[in-house]
């Protein structure tokens, strides 16, 4: 009896089309990531248990996959370790996938610090795997895009970090972002200011559910963490906060003015704010926003968001941030750190759901040749040849089969272009060359169609 044929929950195949414009996306992000002095790191796929246990919260470390030794290890396991939960694991486990790229990121900073120059600015595009439960939207296995910046505490990193999630929106078309910023300390000013600075948690989870359940649904949550309703009184110029970045900040700055580092973090966010304001972006938004409180236990500075345009409901389609101490817990102290990362399965959603895939994306080849007998296959082939050597996706159909098989196999594929030589065209040295889209067809010599493909190829 024949196996059925499946794949594990969470994971996914992906077909020709579905590679190709993920191949977009990642080439588009990575054209810009180079573009902007990022270099290319890659850090294998697992990685020792010890190095990711530990490092993201309880519930994180329950979403490691964790990698079993090979061979009989529980035979090596003496009495003594048997009764020790943890010495038995290491037996079973020592190896774990990666959860995220950014502690093997810190990882490997520690590891080649002698041979790194810092700054480094690196960019990484790959895999990780969470033992998550699959729902729409969120795998098992899925792709980080990440780029970081260590060895640098200048806030013209962050600036530079809006500006990259700025150009590699506009090279994609996705016109109307909005990159939403907020900052740790002005979190921990507004919990110090209501009097919540032990409840800094409690305080920020409830407060980055605002667009979710609303001010009143906020103000329950706070209440039942135990917050007064003094203390909320207080924090209600929040939910209200309107106006222009710069009248925004006046009003935390009035709010905040008895918390020091409350206003280090509008100092900071200042300079970020204004700095954009000068040299101005393409097509996103940078906007404040006080209630953004992602990776709170994370981050220590700058916070980071993206939200998609207004006409798609999706969630956030990138995030990031500043963090201090980013290689401390490999031994390496005091190396601060900023990054953001790209959500490529949301944004590619976001684009199809906005049709902003070129059509050529997913086309096989530019041109298909249709094979009439060996001798017309063999004069296509040459043709071929000197196409691919131009840059030119080519290929021969390679069957004699009907003309209508061979267009509608081309129309299966993609394929804008047919071309098509018989006797007269092979004596004249010429092809018929016909756009599938348009039906149009014409006459064209060989260097007169390498000239066309080429533009078409390179739009």
């Amino acid at each position: 009896m024949a196996q059925k044929p499946g794949i594990p929950k969470g994971t996914r195949d992906f077909s020709p089309s579905e590679v190709a414009r993920r191949n977009y996306i990642f080439g588009t992000i990575r054209t810009q990531f180079e573009r902007f002095g990022y270099q290319p790191i890659e850090t294998p796929s697992f990685e020792n248990s010890e190095t990711l246990m530990g490092k993201y919260g309880e519930e994180g470390d329950r979403l490691i996959f964790k990698i079993l030794n090979s061979g009989d290890f529980l035979s090596k396991v003496t009495p003594d370790e048997l009764a020790d939960s943890r010495k038995v694991a290491v037996k079973i486990s020592e190896k774990a996938l990666r959860y995220d790229l950014t502690v093997p990121f810190a990882r490997y900073v520690v590891q080649h610090q002698n041979e790194i120059e810092f700054p480094f600015k690196r960019y990484q595009m790959q895999p990780v795997w969470r033992a998550d439960r699959p729902q729409k939207g969120r795998f098992r296995e899925f792709y980080q895009c990440d780029a970081d910046v260590v060895g640098s505490t200048s806030l013209w990193q962050e600036v530079e970090l809006v500006q990259l999630y700025d150009s590699v929106f506009s090279e994609l078309g996705l016109v109307g972002t909005r990159i939403k910023i907020n900052n740790r300390k002005i979190l921990s000013g507004i919990a110090d200011a209501i009097g919540a600075s032990d409840k800094l948690i409690d305080f920020t989870v409830a407060l980055d559910k605002l667009d979710k359940i609303g001010e009143e649904g906020v103000r329950k949550e706070m209440l039942e963490k135990g917050l007064t309703n003094e203390a909320l009184d207080h924090l209600a110029p929040l939910f209200h906060l309107t106006g222009s970045v710069s009248e925004q900040l006046v009003t935390l700055t009035s709010l905040l003015a008895e918390s020091e580092t409350g206003l280090k973090g509008i100092e900071e966010v200042r300079f970020i704010c204004e700095a954009i304001a000068a040299l101005g972006l393409r097509s996103s938004e940078l906007v404040l926003d006080v209630t953004l409180a992602r990776g709170l236990n994370y981050y220590t500075g700058a916070i980071f968001e993206v939200a998609a345009p207004d006409t798609v409901a999706m969630g956030s389609i990138g995030g990031g941030g500043r963090y201090d101490d980013l290689t401390g817990i490999f031994g390496l102290k005091g190396m601060s750190g900023v990054g953001i990362s790209f959500g490529l399965d949301r944004i590619y959603l976001v684009l199809e759901e906005l049709g902003l895939f070129p059509a050529e994306v997913t086309a096989a080849s530019n041109v298909l040749f249709l094979n009439f007998g060996d001798a017309e296959a063999l004069y296509a082939s040459r043709a071929i040849a000197s196409l691919r050597k131009a840059g030119v996706r080519a290929e021969l159909y390679p069957d004699a089969a009907k003309i209508g098989k061979q267009f509608q196999h081309a129309d299966k594929k993609g394929i804008p272009y047919a071309a098509l030589a018989g006797d007269t065209e092979m004596e004249q040295q010429v092809f018929t060359l016909k756009d599938l889209r348009s039906g149009e067809q014409r006459t064209v010599t060989l260097p007169e169609l390498t000239a066309l493909l080429q533009r078409f190829s390179a739009r």
